[in-house]
C-alpha cells in the first residue's frame, strides 16, 4: 500500500508517521508514506499557492494550478483512489475503511485556508471523506486519521491482524472492555470470567459487554446492529 499526501505541511505527516506502530510498519516496509508538496510545483515567483476569491469574501483559496501540477506528477498504481479531506465529504466510518484498505494507493489531498479552487476537484474528481461534522485549519489532521485507520487493516501493521478484527465498529458494536495485571486495583476487581480459561464463555462475556456498552453509549449503532438482518 502506498500513501501519497498532498500537503503544505509535510512535515506534520512525517512526523507522526515516524512514532510507534506507524514507525515499525514503515520500517518493515509493509506500507509506505510519500508527501508532496503543491508549493514546489507553483509558477508563482513568490511560492503563492493561495488567492482572495473572485466575488470577495473572507479568507484565500488555493489555488488549481499548484494542485492540479502536483496531483498530475504523482505516478498512480493499477488499482488507485484519491481522496479529498473535506468536510463536505462522506463521514469516514469502519466499512469506508475496510473498502480503502483493499487499494493498492491512496492519493490523499489535503486542504487549507478557507478551502479550494472549485477547479481542482471538477479536474481531479476526487472522493471526498469528512472525519467529522466540524471545520480544522487544515486536512492534514483527517489524513493521518485515514492513514492510521487504513493502516491498521494491512497485514503486519499490528502484532496480529486480529486486533484489528476485534476493534471497536468491526462488528458494528462498541468495543468490550480491557483489563490486566494487577486482578485488584483500589477495590475493584478483574471480572472471574476472564480468570477461568473457558475461551466460549470469555467471547460470550465480552460479546455482552460490546451489546450493553453500545445500547449505552451509541443507541444509534446498538439500533443498526439489533435490525442488520
Amino acid at each position: 500500500m502506498k500513501f501519497d499526501v498532498m500537503t503544505l505541511f509535510p512535515e506534520m505527516i512525517e512526523d507522526y508517521c515516524g512514532h510507534s506502530i506507524m514507525k515499525r510498519a514503515l520500517n518493515k516496509e509493509i506500507f509506505e508514506v510519500n508527501t508532496i508538496n503543491p508549493r514546489n510545483f507553483t509558477i508563482d515567483k513568490h511560492k503563492k499557492v493561495d488567492d482572495t476569491p473572485y466575488g470577495g469574501g473572507a479568507g484565500m483559496v488555493l489555488m488549481a494550478q499548484p494542485y492540479v501540477d502536483a496531483y498530475e506528477s504523482i505516478e498512480r498504481c493499477e488499482n488507485s483512489l484519491t481522496i479529498m479531506l473535506s468536510p463536505q465529504g462522506e463521514p469516514l466510518n469502519d466499512k469506508l475503511v475496510n473498502d480503502f484498505a483493499k487499494y493498492n494507493q491512496l492519493i490523499l489531498i489535503c486542504g487549507h485556508y478557507e478551502g479550494f479552487d472549485e477547479r481542482i476537484r471538477e479536474i481531479i474528481k476526487p472522493k471526498e471523506i469528512s472525519v467529522g461534522d466540524f471545520v480544522l485549519t487544515g486536512g492534514e489532521l483527517p489524513a493521518l486519521c485515514l492513514i492510521d485507520a487504513v493502516s491498521r487493516k494491512i497485514e503486519g501493521t499490528l502484532g496480529k491482524i486480529e486486533s484489528a478484527d476485534e476493534d471497536t465498529f468491526s462488528n458494528g458494536l462498541i468495543e468490550y472492555p480491557h483489563y490486566t495485571k494487577p486482578r485488584k486495583y483500589r477495590g475493584l476487581c478483574v471480572p472471574e470470567v476472564l480468570l477461568n480459561g473457558n475461551h466460549k464463555e470469555i467471547n460470550e462475556f465480552r460479546l455482552q459487554k460490546s451489546i450493553e456498552r453500545t445500547k449505552a453509549k451509541r443507541p444509534d449503532l446498538y439500533e443498526k446492529w439489533e435490525n442488520k438482518d
